[in-house]
């Protein structure tokens, strides 16, 4: 891919040319495909998906105001996700394994951190942008520069492309971030097994009960269930445990019974009210696996691309952060390149300054607030963790 001399080989004369490519159509690459579009800035965002419906996009999301809420307005957007907030859903109860309710807080209704449903959240961004800016079916398989920071990039279906500025918004296992480290995402212990209940009041009210309005956490014995309402009435679970890496490929999840026996198997000791949570079960199991990037990754400057979102920090959600530093991370790098007209390496560099410290912190408390909730005492130590008596780094 290199001439003699050793140079990058120039692209084909013909092949189309992208200002901005954003690889990767979730929350961090449509914000900031947002930005520069509402300021004039070409930008075209490439997703690997069929389309904006091709598949769930998973439960709430709480948007806190001085990262989520403020790249929100920074995309001009913050009215109209305060439209799609989830009334109530800010509520928080942390129930023990013995079945003692350890907390529980109400929705005050301050804005601090609303909930949005992730689907809301995305359709929100989506309506956002001209629909000549959104390429579905682009499914990235390689990136190589060109020099002078282009880059050209290549597509499942043999096409390819040229872009001046290549960033990656395309998550844990990003084809952009090769460009920039040989960083890979880890695994971190943890293992997660999905579902929902729907039409909870009527059909699942043991669980409903222990949930509540919001969120839920049951926790002990190195593993636990987290859990939240969503705006339809349904409850949207993780079955959580410490197991080897190998653990979920030893189950079937496509077979609900089994499913369900290995939950029951699985998660015992627990008191009846938050066993609920087990044993109300119906199906649609999804097993998932929690990986994280090394905290206080970062990367020298390669001219012309960075990366956005879990594709530049991948970490578990145990600080419920992730979400909310990829809008920081797009709106951040909007902003730089807003301030930065022509001069692309020095927004880049801006970004970066900020994006590395916030990150390396933020991945810092997401991996100790792991061991937190699946250590010792797990309720109890996150009760003051919310109440700000503890810092899980020390």
């Amino acid at each position: 891919m290199t001439s003699p001399a050793g140079t990058p080989s120039p692209p084909p004369a013909s092949l189309p040319h992208h200002p901005v490519a954003i690889i990767g159509g979730g929350l961090s690459g449509l914000l900031l495909a947002r930005v520069l579009l509402a300021s004039g800035l070409e930008a075209t965002v490439f997703d690997l998906e069929s389309g904006p419906g091709a598949r769930t996009q998973g439960g709430m999301l709480d948007i806190h105001e001085e990262t989520g809420q403020a790249a929100l307005r920074t995309a001009a957007l913050y009215e109209e996700f305060r439209a799609k907030v989830h009334p109530g859903g800010e509520a928080v109860r942390v129930w023990d394994r013995a079945g003692t309710l350890v907390h529980d807080e109400p929705d005050t209704g301050d804005g601090g951190r609303p909930e949005i449903d992730r689907g809301d959240l995305r359709a929100l961004l989506l309506a956002s942008l001209p629909p000549h800016a959104l390429r579905w079916n682009a499914k990235v398989t390689g990136a190589r520069p060109l020099g002078g920071g282009r880059h050209e990039v290549t597509l499942a279906d043999g096409t390819a492309f040229t872009t001046g500025l290549l960033i990656g918004a395309d998550g844990a296992w990003s084809r952009v971030r090769p460009l920039l480290t040989p960083a890979r995402p880890a695994y971190t212990g943890i293992s997660f097994i999905e579902f929902d209940l729907p039409d909870a009041d009527t059909r699942h009210p043991g669980a409903a009960g222990v949930v509540g309005d919001g969120m839920c956490f049951a926790l002990g014995g190195g593993q636990g269930f987290l859990a939240h309402r969503e705006t339809d009435g349904s409850l949207h679970l993780y079955a959580a445990l410490r197991a080897h890496e190998e653990w979920l490929d030893a189950h079937d999840f496509t077979d609900t019974e089994k499913t369900r026996a290995l939950l029951l198997d699985t998660f015992t000791g627990w008191a009846p009210r938050p066993r609920a949570l087990r044993d109300e079960a119906g199906g649609g199991f999804v097993p998932r696996r929690i990986h994280a990037l090394p905290a206080g990754l970062t990367w020298e400057r390669v001219p012309g691309t960075t990366l956005v979102g879990d594709a530049a920090h991948l970490m578990s959600p145990f600080a419920g952060e992730g979400a909310n530093l990829a809008r920081a991370d797009a709106a951040d790098l909007g902003t730089a390149l807003l301030a930065h007209p022509g001069d692309p390496e020095a927004a880049l560099a801006a970004y970066e300054s900020v994006l590395f410290p916030r990150a390396t912190g933020t991945a810092a408390l997401s991996a100790a607030s792991l061991d937190l909730l699946f250590g010792e005492d797990p309720a109890k130590h996150l009760v003051d963790l919310f109440t700000g008596k503890e810092d899980p780094r020390g």
